[in-house]
């Protein structure tokens, strides 16, 4: 606690170690084969299947609450960021 007065620890500054070497374990479990099959897998049907299903659920669940029947384009902006897919270039 030194040098910030009584304020305590601050922002954002407690388990920064221990949350970077979980990533880098992850990345280490990524292995060649499974990255030269990422185009293939981009191009399968199933795969944007499960993804348009997941962006839409999304963004109808975001028209509801919002007492909407037209989803906007915002809806779906929000349902991207939500899944850390951010969109710019349609406002929000």
């Amino acid at each position: 606690m030194s040098g910030r007065g009584k304020g305590g620890k601050g922002l954002g500054k407690g388990g920064a170690k221990r949350h970077r070497k979980v990533l880098r374990d992850n990345i280490q479990g990524i292995t060649k084969p499974a990255i030269g099959a990422w185009p293939a897998r981009r191009r399968d049907p199933r795969v944007l299947k499960v993804f348009l299903e997941n962006v839409i659920r999304d963004a109808v669940t975001y028209t509801e609450h919002a007492k909407r029947k037209t989803v906007t384009a915002m809806d779906v902006v929000y349902a991207l960021k939500r899944q850390g897919r951010t969109l710019y270039g349609f406002g929000g």
